[in-house]
């Protein structure tokens, strides 16, 4: 499966990225660099395959450096746009044919972006690509289906659920410290009921029958 590391103009911490990106980001197969994000990958080291955005963020000595690169694939737009840059990025990454892709800078900062971000997911979802957004101290994703969690594999010490249909219907929770058996769980309801779980076991399931869930996997700060 063809991996792509996309770093947006968003906040990004630079040790923890570089961290990731020595665990991680390494098995990409592309990195795509959006507008100031290009700033981050230059301090990372980075050497985009392709760099997307209306470029009104990022400096512009940086940017000339870039515009030297004969392979650098540019998707340069208006900012006047009916997407955000992080969408043109990921569409970007899949054209290129990545099926799995590593977000950093897509957290916080402004709510507005972010939330787009986390709805993007459900863009990757559909046209069948694993996509998960990192920071320090959240790794977000949807699940469409049951998952099983491994202790020594999980992100942080907090798993929570959230539904982004307006429904998930049969909700399973087995090896977790708060247990849950065929829970339908609506938005805007029992808003807090699986939010802030923990594993009890060295392994922990979720199962459901239907409806898409967002699952943040999280420590404190």
């Amino acid at each position: 499966m063809k991996t792509g590391l996309i770093i947006t103009g968003g906040r990004i911490h630079r040790d923890f990225a570089g961290k990731l990106i020595r665990e991680q980001g390494a098995l990409a197969d592309c990195v795509v660099a959006v507008d100031g994000g290009l700033e981050a990958t230059k301090a990372l080291g980075l050497a985009p395959d392709a760099i997307v955005g209306d470029f009104d963020t990022v400096p512009e000595e940086i940017l000339k450096e870039y515009q030297k690169d004969p392979h650098i694939l540019w998707d340069v737009h208006r900012p006047e746009k009916d997407e955000t840059d992080t969408e043109l990025a990921i569409n970007t990454a899949m054209k290129l044919g990545c099926k799995r892709l590593l977000i950093l800078g897509a957290t916080g900062g402004r709510l507005d972006h972010e939330l787009s971000n986390i709805h993007l997911l459900k863009l990757c979802l559909d046209r069948e690509t694993e996509a998960f957004l990192y920071d320090p101290w959240n790794k977000v994703y949807l699940l469409d289906k049951g998952k099983t969690f491994r202790k020594q594999q999980v992100y942080g010490t907090y798993i929570s659920f959230i539904p982004l249909t307006q429904q998930v219907k049969g909700i399973t929770l087995q090896g977790f410290k708060y247990p849950l058996t065929n829970k339908d769980l609506s938005i805007g309801e029992e808003a807090g009921l699986c939010v802030s779980n923990e594993l009890a076991q060295e392994e922990a399931a979720i199962r459901f029958d239907s409806g898409i869930l967002i699952c943040v996997e999280s420590k404190d700060q």
